[in-house]
C-alpha cells in the first residue's frame, strides 16, 4: 500500500455531500461549487480572513447587547416591567426545570458565545500574519458548534409567545430583541464566509 503524499492543497471534501475533488485554479471573483451537491467551496476574489473577522467582532458587539439589555418589556394595569435572556434562564431553573433551563442556556448563550470566540481566535492572529494555536482543531471546532447554536428557535418562541400575551398586556421588543435579531443574520453570514481550503493556503 503506498502512503498518501502529505499535502494536497487543492484537494479537498466537500463540507456537505463529502465528495472529494480538486479545486480548479479560481478566476479573480470565481465561486466554486461543488459538482454534486452545489455547495460553495470557495468565493475567489474575497479576503478569506478580514471578511469572518469583522463579523465575527461584530456578533460579539452583538451579544453582549443581547445580554445585556432587556428582552421584552411589558405593561399591565399601570405597571411596568422587563425581561431579560438570562433572568429567564435563571427562572426556569428556579422553577425546577433545570434539564431546559441547561438546555436553553447552552443553544442560547454558550453555543452563540464559542462560535463568536472561536471565529475571533482563529482570524484575528491570521489578520495579524501569525497562525493561531491548535488552528486545525479550533476550525474543526467551529464547523461543528454551529449547529448547536439555536438563537432563530429561541426568537421564533419568544415571538410566540409574545403574540399570545398580547392578549393580555402591552408587549414591545427591547433592545435585546432587535439585537438578537442582528445577531442571528451577522452569524449565518459568518458561517458562509468560512472556507477551510483558503485558510489552509493561507496557513501552509
Amino acid at each position: 500500500m503506498v502512503a498518501p503524499e502529505p499535502h494536497h492543497h487543492d484537494l479537498v471534501a466537500c463540507p456537505d455531500c463529502d465528495l472529494l475533488q480538486r479545486l480548479p485554479v479560481a478566476a479573480a471573483r470565481a465561486r466554486l461549487a461543488c459538482p454534486r451537491c452545489g455547495c460553495v467551496l470557495d468565493h475567489g476574489g474575497r479576503d478569506p480572513v478580514a471578511v469572518p473577522l469583522a463579523l465575527g467582532l461584530t456578533a460579539l458587539i452583538l451579544f453582549v447587547v443581547s445580554n445585556s439589555y432587556p428582552l421584552l418589556e411589558f405593561a399591565l394595569s399601570g405597571q411596568r416591567d422587563s425581561t431579560y435572556l438570562l433572568a429567564g434562564i435563571a427562572q426556569l431553573y428556579a422553577q425546577n426545570a433545570p434539564l431546559l433551563a441547561s438546555v436553553v442556556l447552552f443553544t442560547t448563550v454558550l453555543a452563540p458565545l464559542l462560535h463568536i470566540g472561536l471565529l475571533i481566535y482563529i482570524y484575528l492572529p491570521l489578520q495579524l500574519g501569525q497562525r493561531p494555536p491548535a488552528f486545525a482543531a479550533a476550525l474543526h471546532a467551529a464547523r461543528v458548534i454551529v449547529p448547536w447554536s439555536m438563537l432563530e428557535i429561541f426568537l421564533l418562541g419568544v415571538i410566540v409567545a409574545s403574540v399570545k400575551l398580547a392578549e393580555q398586556a402591552s408587549i414591545a421588543a427591547g433592545p435585546a430583541a432587535w439585537s438578537l435579531g442582528l445577531l442571528i443574520v451577522v452569524l449565518a453570514a459568518a458561517s458562509t464566509q468560512v472556507h477551510p481550503q483558503r485558510l489552509w493556503d493561507r496557513v501552509a
